[in-house]
C-alpha cells in the first residue's frame, strides 16, 4: 500500500460499525422504558411462541440461560410477562406476554422502525431492497457460511 493510501475497506467491520450505530439508536428510544433491546427480544419471541422456557429463550437469544433469566426478572418485575408454574428441578415454567408487554413490544417495533426508515432515507429504493435481500440471504446460511 502506498504512503497516503486509504486501508483497504472490509466488509465485516462496515457492517459491525453499522449496526453497533443501529443498535446504539435503539437503546436509546427504549432507555426512556427502562428496557434494552434484549427485553424487546424476548417479549418478541414469548409473543411469537407462548410458553417457551427459559432455556429455548436462551438458545433462540444467543444468550447465557442465567442472563436470560435476568432479562425475564426485570420483565417479570415490570408486569410484561407472567409465569405459570415454578419451574425447575426438570419442571418448565411457562411463560406468557401480557398487556404491558404487549406495549413494551409495540414501543420497542416503534424504535426499530425508526432505525428502518432512517437506514431506507440514507439509501436509494433498489439498493435497500438488495441490500434486504443479500443480508436475508446471508442470515439463512448462517449455518454454513456465519
Amino acid at each position: 500500500m502506498s504512503e497516503g493510501a486509504d486501508p483497504p475497506v472490509s466488509t465485516a467491520f462496515l457492517l459491525m460499525a453499522v449496526g453497533r450505530r443501529i443498535r446504539d439508536r435503539i437503546e436509546r428510544a427504549l432507555s426512556s422504558e427502562g428496557i434494552a433491546l434484549r427485553h424487546v427480544s424476548a417479549l418478541g419471541h414469548l409473543s411469537r411462541t407462548p410458553g417457551l422456557s427459559y432455556s429455548e429463550l436462551a438458545r433462540r437469544a444467543s444468550v447465557t440461560p442465567q442472563s436470560m433469566q435476568a432479562t425475564l426478572r426485570t420483565l417479570e418485575d415490570r408486569g410484561a410477562i407472567e409465569r405459570a408454574g415454578e419451574g425447575g428441578r426438570g419442571r418448565t415454567a411457562t411463560l406468557t406476554i401480557t398487556a404491558e408487554g404487549r406495549r413494551l413490544l409495540d414501543v420497542g417495533t416503534a424504535a426499530i422502525t425508526a432505525a428502518d426508515d432512517e437506514i431506507d432515507a440514507a439509501l436509494d429504493d433498489r439498493f435497500a431492497g438488495e441490500l434486504r435481500m443479500n443480508l436475508l440471504s446471508m442470515m439463512r446460511g448462517q449455518d454454513t457460511a456465519f
